[in-house]
């Protein structure tokens, strides 16, 4: 209900997607329905040790999974299908529309994964408008980005229709001659959109992102000019940017070699659904390239962004079993690095160049351009849907900032808009939008290699292991407080000026020093000549004091490891302990 409680509102709460780059997941919610749009994943940064994939905390969808009526995919990059895979292993999601592309490309994750019985599979065309629950009536608008089959939806609920953009620039001269649905768009504008949930990514930038076309006569130079083998990596999901590619390669003369599991699946689903058009003998088997000359080869690979396992990555580590770089070789970067991944492309290309490449990469080469819309486009969005509230999402903050300052200046008032964070409950009347709560949000990291999620707790030891290294003691008590023998010290990625030798000095004198003033505090005598000892209490007590003494010897925090080993216990100990105690008040 809204906040006089008289008129029903809708909820919009996005888990993924704000303040930051990726993971893109947004709630629908209307009385005891819930919708959701796109469930992407991000990828780890510097400091999650052993994570392949980042999600968002789906805390609020477990919760609440019975309300969930269905998805709307709005196109198949991986920041916003990559999650979906994850989530069925937890719930299920009764129906998914989305387009072509994203569902042949999900389709394969969904059985990779085994989930594939928990949802079901339904595509869409331009225009196509399909009812998920009571309440949600989604029509599908053709838009343009870096991926075929790219979709705007307009979401017609109760309160009014709102318009999510999903990612999109405007390009009026599109690879695959499908142009963006203005005039639909203009429409909704005409007869009224209550609400605008656009992309922020580019609000930063001025002007109008250049068509995906622009690209093609600066790569055409640069086939060209290569006279010996020619590697060319960009992103797999850029279906436009593969098109041209393969295009040019065949206006060379040069067949064409992939490598990379996901740039050959998405070629492979995008020729089957005719987004890639080229004959099959463009193409050869990698094991082949040897036998045909070098200024007719072109190999076509992943690692854009400089990714530990990915192909081109490889290859520049020299550990690529098929492929060394050579001296004369022109490798391609086709692609910008995203936030946080600058480093890893930057120590790529150096790899590749001191190997003899000739490495053609930056955006003063006009061989990338971005898939999202600048503020001139933002502002063409804003006239065509003439929205009454104004909700920019996908972007850092400052981005969302930027996006609101602009829409300011397209006159939707400041308070017709907010911004949010991942979490935050938006309730949208017709009267108002307003942020009315908090879900629970953040992260859940997924270690791939293990299918499992990895804890907060575990990532804090694996930082802490990084960066202090472990020490682990263990030591030997007896009946009566005595140590058995000398405690054993051994230290793994510590670096300490304290040598070994005083510090197990130390260590012996921290663990006699509590045993001699405090061994009674964890015994018990029965008068029969036996105790009992509180061996779990006593370790813990050790382990404060030594982890104490590390700290102030070492002036670090490694990670310590504690074992006490005690002696085994009697029958009577045994049998005391397996029975009730009674306790007597004094």
């Amino acid at each position: 209900m809204s906040q006089n409680g008289s008129s029903p509102t809708l909820k919009i709460i996005p888990l993924g997607g704000l303040h930051e780059i990726g993971k893109n997941t947004c709630v629908f919610e209307y009385k005891d329905e819930i919708v959701l749009l796109d469930a992407g994943l991000a990828f780890p940064t510097d400091g999650m040790h052993g994570v392949n994939v980042v999600l968002p905390d789906t805390t609020y969808l477990r919760e609440n999974k019975h309300k969930i009526k269905g998805m709307i995919v709005t196109h198949g990059h991986e920041d916003h299908i990559g999650g979906i895979p994850f989530h069925l292993k937890q719930f299920d999601i009764p129906v998914m529309y989305g387009p072509r592309l994203a569902m042949a490309l999900l389709q394969g994750k969904l059985e990779e994964a085994g989930v594939a019985d928990r949802t079901e599979l339904r595509t869409v065309r331009p225009r196509d408008m399909v009812r998920i629950g009571k309440y949600f009536l989604v029509e599908y608008i053709r838009n343009t980005h870096s991926i075929a089959d790219s979709f705007t939806v307009a979401i017609h609920t109760p309160v009014g229709v709102v318009i999510h953009t999903g990612d999109f620039k405007i390009d009026h001269t599109p690879v695959d001659g499908e142009f963006f649905d203005f005039q639909r768009l203009a429409e909704h504008g005409e007869k009224g959109v209550l609400c605008l949930i656009s992309d922020s990514t580019n609000s930063e930038v001025p002007g109008s992102t250049p068509s995906e076309r622009s690209v093609f006569p600066n790569l055409d130079r640069a086939f060209a000019q290569a006279n010996g083998r020619l590697f060319v990596t960009t992103f797999a999901s850029s279906v436009h940017r593969i098109n041209m590619i393969l295009e040019l390669a065949k206006k060379h003369q040069r067949v064409v070699s992939v490598l990379g599991r996901s740039m050959l699946n998405v070629i492979a689903q995008a020729r089957l659904l005719g987004y890639i058009k080229c004959e099959d003998s463009l193409f050869v088997p990698l094991n082949m390239i040897n036998k045909i000359p070098d200024n007719g080869v072109l190999i076509l690979t992943t690692g854009s962004q400089g990714e530990p396992m990915a192909a081109m990555t490889r290859i520049a580590n020299q550990e690529h079993k098929q492929v060394k770089v050579r001296q004369g070789d022109t490798i391609i970067f086709s692609a910008n690095p995203i936030p946080g991944n600058t480093i890893a492309v930057v120590n790529t290309i150096d790899k590749l160049m001191m190997q003899g490449a000739n490495v053609i990469y930056g955006r003063e080469k006009g061989i990338h351009v971005s898939g999202h819309g600048a503020q001139e486009d933002q502002k063409l969005m804003i006239a065509l849907t003439r929205p009454k509230f104004f909700l920019p999402v996908h972007g850092e903050h400052r981005m969302l900032v930027k996006h609101a300052e602009t829409a300011k200046s397209m006159g939707i008032p400041a308070e017709n808009m907010v911004i949010i964070n991942n979490g935050d409950v938006v309730e949208l009347s017709q009267e108002s939008i307003r942020i009315a709560g908090k879900v629970p949000s953040g992260v859940e990291l997924v270690d791939a290699s293990r299918g499992g999620v990895v804890r907060q707790n575990v990532l804090r030891e694996r930082q802490q292991l990084a960066e202090d290294g472990i020490i682990t003691i263990a030591a030997a008590v007896g009946w009566r407080g005595e140590l058995l023998a000398k405690p054993e010290v051994h230290l793994r990625g510590v670096v300490t000026s304290v040598e070994k030798a005083r510090l197990e000095k130390l260590v012996v004198q921290t663990i006699e020093t509590v045993l001699g003033d405090r061994w009674k505090e964890f015994t018990q005598n029965f008068g029969d000549g036996e105790i009992e000892v509180e061996w779990t209490k006593l370790q813990a007590h050790l382990e404060a004091e030594l982890r104490r003494l590390i700290r102030r010897e070492l002036q670090s925090n490694p990670m310590l490891v504690f074992l006490l080993q005690t002696p085994a216990e009697s029958a009577a100990q045994a049998a005391r302990r397996q029975r009730p105690v009674e306790r007597v008040a004094s």
